[in-house]
């Protein structure tokens, strides 16, 4: 009975297992590659793409079936056989072969594969079935201007992106090209027209990445970059921005210490740029081999307006360079050329620069050193000159004797509106002479006169007051009157009466014997008083004479009281002879005990622990 069970029960599974398998589909067939000689024998030719590969984009008529089309699944309404397909053998059919037989039938190459379907081949029959050809290919209906028409399913698509006019995008893939953190102060403020980026401490390779956003960037108009050390890679990838970037038209790139690789950038940039107008470029260490460059800038710029090359290192040669520069410019408005060291040639170069400039309305010369030469050409310049309007030359060691020379040019310039002169040694004999010139000039055109930290005195303020009367609406700066002369501090009767006896070589006793007539040793307040008179008398005489010019006896009639008050110690009103040496030694002490204390005020006090 165990043994009948056991065999009922592996039947049973053996059914199981073929009701299984007759339910699945036929496995795939193998597909086998084509040798090439098999392909040269197919006598049947496919259009190619322009790209070499194989078309599979046909015009609609002669389109084949897409793959979705090539394996129907079991049951589907385009399937031709039987939805259950019987257990055929597996077959290994060629690629060749399976070619031959898309263009006869739409249903799947499983449908063909099974025995007992409608369209179910033998191998024989496979394999000697003629090829068919196929059909011809109408090319008229494709376009072979579009270059997507030539695609096929095998090529990448290309990914589109869509453009970023903020150059957000290309700052964040920046950053991580470089490998620095972004900005997020940048990426807040990146969409407003003014953007100050200054003190950020960007260093070259932040720079690079914000280089990289601004290139395709529309918003920003003003770019202050100010103070973050870019250095020359910096400066290179702002000049490499500026290349592609047609809207940026304010940049300040000061204190960055670009140097001279960077200034002969710049200078391409400032030729080839036609959109900016006010470049900011102080403090970056350029010396005289970089003016050779930005003379060419300065030379050949057709918008530029406004230039701040100050607080760099110009010295006397760039003043010659920059001169003839500043002669042929025909666009700049404004030049800032202060805080550098152009003096003497170079200074005179600039002066001749501005007299042949027509189209300068501003320059700022200050903390340079002109000295004489350069006020000298700058007054002749100012006499050529009718089109400056503002000159500053505060600090450049202007004399007395220069402003007269720029006070000569004043009095003939008509355009002139504000000229400042403060902090230069010309005192207020330099203010004087330029206020002088003004009443010379009726056309002054003079509005604001700076004389900055320059004491004046009484005779300017009266000659002032005219220069208001003439021009009304005048505005003056100065450093305050000067304070009034202090009085000599008066010399005690006693130290000329000693002077007079040390100069003169005489013994005390021969000074008092010419007072003391009658030999009495006493004398009274009026011999005393007399025999001064007759000293002074006998004083003017040897000064006619140039025997003795000074003798020191020179009292007054109060310091002879004082005098005589001082040596009378009884007060009986005479003076005896003991008196007199008595209050000449007293006095002589108090002086050198005066002396001793401002001495002892004055030494250092030793450390004590």
């Amino acid at each position: 009975m165990e043994q009948e069970s056991t065999e009922k029960d592996i039947e049973h599974t053996n059914a199981v297992r073929r009701r299984l398998l007759e339910s699945q589909e036929e496995p795939i067939s193998v597909i086998r590659e084509e040798t090439e000689e098999e392909l040269k024998a197919n006598d049947v030719t496919r259009p190619l793409t322009s790209k070499g590969r194989l078309q599979t984009h046909f015009p609609q008529q002669s389109r084949p079936l897409s793959s979705k089309n090539k394996y129907p699944r079991p049951g589907s309404t385009r399937s031709q056989g039987s939805s259950r397909p019987g257990t055929g053998s597996r077959k290994t059919v060629s690629r060749a072969s399976s070619r031959k037989s898309r263009p006869e039938s739409r249903g799947s190459r499983l449908e063909k594969s099974i025995p007992g379907s409608d369209h179910s081949e033998s191998d024989e029959e496979i394999q000697t079935k003629p090829r068919d050809r196929v059909p011809e290919i109408d090319f008229t209906t494709v376009d072979i201007s579009d270059e997507k028409a030539f695609d096929t399913d095998l090529e990448d698509k290309e990914t589109t992106t869509a453009y970023d006019p903020t150059g957000r995008t290309a700052y964040i893939e920046g950053c991580k090209k470089v490998g620095v953190v972004p900005a997020s102060y940048f990426l807040r403020h990146m969409n407003d027209p003014h953007l100050s980026m200054k003190h950020h401490g960007l260093g070259s390779q932040g720079m690079r990445a914000i280089a990289m956003s601004l290139v395709s960037n529309t918003s920003v108009l003003t770019l202050d970059l100010s103070d973050n050390w870019l250095g020359q890679q910096g400066g290179h990838a702002v000049c490499e921005m500026l290349r592609d970037n047609c809207f940026i038209t304010h940049l300040n790139l000061s204190d960055n210490k670009l140097g001279l690789q960077s200034a002969e950038s710049l200078s391409q940039i400032l030729q080839q740029n036609s959109t900016l107008t006010h470049v900011t470029l102080s403090g970056n260490d350029f010396d005289d081999k970089a003016a050779v460059h930005l003379s060419d800038a300065i030379t050949n710029t057709t918008k530029l307006e406004y230039l701040n090359l100050s607080h760099n290192l110009f010295g006397e040669n760039a003043g010659v360079i920059l001169g003839p520069a500043i002669a042929d410019n025909s666009s700049l408005k404004e030049l800032d050329l202060s805080w550098n060291s152009m003096r003497r040639k170079g200074a005179v170069a600039i002066a001749q620069g501005l007299k042949n400039n027509v189209y300068m309305k501003k320059i700022n010369l200050a903390w340079n050193g002109f000295g004489l030469e350069g006020t000298i050409a700058l007054g002749d310049a100012l006499k050529g000159n009718q089109v400056l309007e503002e000159l500053d030359l505060t600090n450049n060691r202007i004399t007395s004797e220069g402003a007269v020379l720029i006070g000569k040019g004043v009095s003939l310039n008509e355009t002139l509106t504000v000229l400042r002169m403060g902090r230069n040694p010309m005192q207020t004999a330099g203010c004087y002479g330029i206020c002088a010139a003004i009443l010379r000039n009726p056309n002054s055109a003079l509005k604001e006169i700076d004389f900055r930290d320059i004491l004046v005195n009484k005779d300017f303020n009266d000659i002032f007051k005219q220069v208001q009367e003439q021009i009304p609406d005048i505005k003056m700066r100065h450093g305050g009157m000067e304070p009034p002369m202090k009085p000599r501090a008066r010399i005690h009767p006693m130290v000329k009466l000693t002077n007079y006896i040390e100069k003169n070589n005489l013994r005390l006793v021969d000074f008092f014997n010419k007072f003391d007539k009658d030999g009495s040793m006493s004398v009274t307040y009026a011999e005393f008083q007399q025999g001064i008179e007759c000293a002074k008398a006998a004083l003017q005489k040897l000064v006619k004479s140039e025997t003795l010019k000074d003798t020191g006896i020179k009292l007054s009639h109060d310091e002879v009281q004082i005098l005589l008050k001082e040596l009378d110690s009884d007060g009986d009103g005479e003076i005896n002879f003991s008196e007199m040496v008595s209050g000449h030694t007293g006095f002589q002490e108090s002086q050198q005990e005066n002396i001793n204390v401002i001495l002892t005020a004055t030494q250092a006090r030793p450390v004590t622990t």
